[in-house]
Parts: structure tokens; sequence; C-alpha cells
């Protein structure tokens, strides 16, 4: 997966880590397989805010093999076998939005849901929250925009317009917001 410079191989199929209801690993196994099987695996998603208390999304690019197009947090993506969950955050926030921030983790849950192209995210999420009031510099490959917006705009859209935005966004917003307004 990696050459001795721990430099990813983009010709190699990413795996991800299997992980039972403790989130402790099970194993590894290609990321195409374990969607297809719908076998759980670890993730997280990134929420990062601005200093207005206003939400970076991004809009998922339209070749993504799933929801495509969507509007979803600034960032998720899957750990590497051997990477933390603030690693791997780092790392994926870099390659996706071109922004580096200070990550701290919120909470986990797990969720499965299917797709029409087959596909099913079963997955155990840790969710982090940074800060920044920087733009993204994104990469066009992973990401079609980006904008800043407010809890109360976020939570109409979701309200209005759902199936503009992915399954994921969609259940964790709600927690999310509640863990901030809590704080």
């Amino acid at each position: 997966m990696c050459d001795i410079l721990g430099i990813f191989d983009p010709m190699e199929e990413e795996k991800v880590v299997l992980v039972d209801l403790k989130d402790q690993q099970v194993g590894t196994i290609g990321k195409m397989e374990a969607h297809e099987k719908a076998l759980l695996h670890r993730a997280f998603s990134i929420f990062v805010m601005n200093s207005k208390k206003e939400l970076l999304i991004q809009q998922r690019a339209f070749g993504k093999y799933h929801s495509p197009g969507l509007w979803t947090n600034t960032c998720c993506s899957h750990q590497r076998e051997g990477e933390s969950n603030i690693e791997a955050g780092n790392r994926r926030l870099m390659e996706e939005m071109g922004i580096a921030v200070s990550l701290e983790e919120l909470f986990t849950f797990i969720y499965k849901a299917s797709f029409d192209n087959g596909l099913t995210e079963h997955e155990l999420d840790h969710v982090m929250l940074g800060f920044s009031d920087e733009d993204p510099k994104i990469n066009t490959h992973e990401v079609a925009d980006f904008k800043w917006m407010t809890f109360d705009t976020l939570k109409k859209e979701l309200n209005e317009k759902p199936e503009d935005y992915t399954v994921w966004f969609a259940i964790i917003f709600d927690r999310f917001s509640q863990h901030i307004e809590n704080q």
C-alpha cells in the first residue's frame, strides 16, 4: 500500500479497516469490496467551523463512486491501518480541501445506508471538529465546490431539500449541532 517513504501507491486499491461494534480492528479489506459486502469498517467525518460559527461544507465531485454531486460535511474518508483518527483526518483534510487545522474528536456512531449503485456504507464513524477562517484550496478530483453555511440555513436546507445532501450528513448533522449547542 505504501512505499518505504510512506507514500500511498494510487495504482493499488485502498484498504479500509474492518472493525467490530467496539471499534476493535478485525482485519482489512479493499474499499470497494467492503462497500459491496456492507462490512462494518472504520471511517471519519470532519466538520470545520469559522469564527462566524459557520460550517464549511463541500459538494462531492461528480466522478465519485457514490453520492456524486451531493453536499456533505467538510471532509470524510477512511483511516488506513495503523493510522490514528486524527492523523487520518489531517491527511484527508489536506488531500481534499487543502487546509490544515487542529482536530478534536467529538463522538462516534454506526450507520448503514444502501445506494442506487448496489453499494452500502456500513461505518463506525468518528466525528471530528476543527476551526479555521481560511477558504479551502479544493482538490477538484474529490470536491466540486464548497461553501460556508450557518447552522440555521443548513437545518432549513436539510428539511426542505434532503436529496441534495449525503445520507451520513443528514444522520450526523443533528447530533453534531446538538453537541455544539451544548458546549
